[in-house]
């Protein structure tokens, strides 16, 4: 996502709720907090919308994060070396989740940040981080212009910020995946095609636009709402005017979820389908019933299908988190295993001791890391972008999201 790009996501990952009994009630994590005698702290960061409409993907996020840390810590796998987390929340807002930023940068333990979940909320933060050499990894960033610079779309590629990775595959594969889809195996040939005006909902909805047109289908209408609108009657009404067969929708849940239902009761039985923005349980209940058939594309492969992600199921299960690790929740965890593997790496290299240039040697290292994480393969390319291309399309059937198919973009 995220976007805003989601994005979700948010990177997911839920005023305030009980967080988990392995988490902070406030402040720090608890995970590390009784580090061995003589070892030295090292804090991940955590930003993502921990209260507030998305906070059903932010609070997976942390959750993820702090079962990672958590795990690291328990098998010494950086001797000499205690972590822990802090987690803060943006509440899905660009000036908090700088605000958040300049917070961590600020204490000097912290080497590497988890986060965010929203695209839009991602721009305000990557200049802070970079400016303090402290590495960031989004587990739901999808945006292609956080990597890969403002003029991505003309095909000239150019890093912006040597700190920024992301664990999360881009718009660009996103909409693209579902275009393909929607045309190709959907066999849908006229859409109507929305979106929320943000960062992430707008990028999405632009790219599978023109794929699906250069694919051969029609764009019969397109229109914008305002995040936090409940009232789609108007655009519903326009759907049923165009004689759409689908809806593509670039945007998150919390405004999917009533557009889907208001354009069914518009008289348009068309599905509605949107990216990982709406990938969520939430979506399905906001939708009050009438999202049946409605698909959405996600990053990655089900984690549940996955045989790398048995033991992280089965993890979080066992440390009883009040929240579901939900759509990033593999995505999170890989994020925080990559800045461990990185720590480790920096730390082994300077003889066992934690450097004073930590932060700098962590990004260095970041752009190394090689391992096989929750979600597969975890390695990032030269702009911070996951190697892992890898998206999943699901349907809405009998009240729940069923994958439908599964695969890898190469085009």
């Amino acid at each position: 996502m995220r976007k805003s790009s989601l994005l979700i996501v948010t990177m997911a990952v839920t005023g305030a709720l009980t967080l988990s009994a392995c988490g902070s009630r406030g402040g720090k994590s608890d995970s590390g907090s009784d580090s061995a005698k003589g070892d030295t702290k090292v804090v991940i960061g955590v930003d993502a919308p921990l209260t507030g409409k998305l906070s059903a993907l932010g609070q997976g996020i942390k959750n993820s994060v702090d079962l990672a840390v958590n795990k690291a810590n328990k098998d010494k796998v950086v001797p000499g070396v205690t972590f822990a987390i802090e987690p803060l929340d943006d509440q899905a807002n660009p000036t908090s989740g700088q605000q958040n930023a300049t917070k961590l940068v600020g204490e000097k333990d912290v080497a590497g940040v988890v986060g965010p979940l929203n695209s839009s909320v991602s721009l305000t933060m990557q200049k802070v981080f970079n400016d303090a050499h402290l590495a960031q990894i989004s587990p739901a960033n999808t945006n292609p212009q956080l990597s890969l610079g403002p003029d991505w779309g003309s095909g000239k590629f150019t890093r912006p910020y040597a700190s920024f990775f992301r664990t999360a595959t881009t718009d660009v594969v996103q909409g693209k995946f579902a275009a393909q889809y929607l045309f190709n195996d959907a066999k849908k040939t006229k859409v109507y095609v929305i979106d929320d005006k943000k960062t992430y909902g707008a990028g999405l909805a632009a790219i599978f636009q023109e794929e699906f047109k250069k694919l051969g289908g029609t764009v019969v209408g397109t229109d914008h709402v305002n995040p936090d609108d409940k009232d789609f009657s108007a655009v519903a009404t326009k759907v049923a005017a165009a004689g759409a067969d689908s809806v593509y929708y670039g945007g998150e849940y919390p405004e999917a979820g009533p557009l889907s239902d208001q354009i069914k009761k518009a008289g348009a039985a068309v599905p509605l389908f949107g990216g990982d923005g709406i990938y969520d349980d939430e979506y399905i209940k906001l939708s009050n019933g009438n999202s049946n058939g409605d698909l959405a594309t996600s990053v990655g492969a089900p984690v549940e299908e996955l045989d790398s992600a048995k033991t992280f199921i089965d993890d979080y299960k066992a440390a009883n988190y009040k929240d579901a690790y939900a759509a990033y929740g593999g995505y999170s965890y890989d994020a925080a295993w990559s800045l461990v593997e990185a720590v480790k790496a920096v730390v082994a290299a300077n003889g066992g001791k934690v450097p004073s240039d930590l932060r700098q040697k962590v990004i260095d290292a970041l752009g190394k890391v090689s391992f096989d994480g929750v979600t597969g393969k975890v390695s990032f390319d030269q702009y911070g972008d996951t190697t892992n291309k890898q998206l999943t399309v699901y349907t809405v059937k009998d009240g729940k999201w069923t994958a439908v198919k599964s695969g890898t973009y190469n085009g």
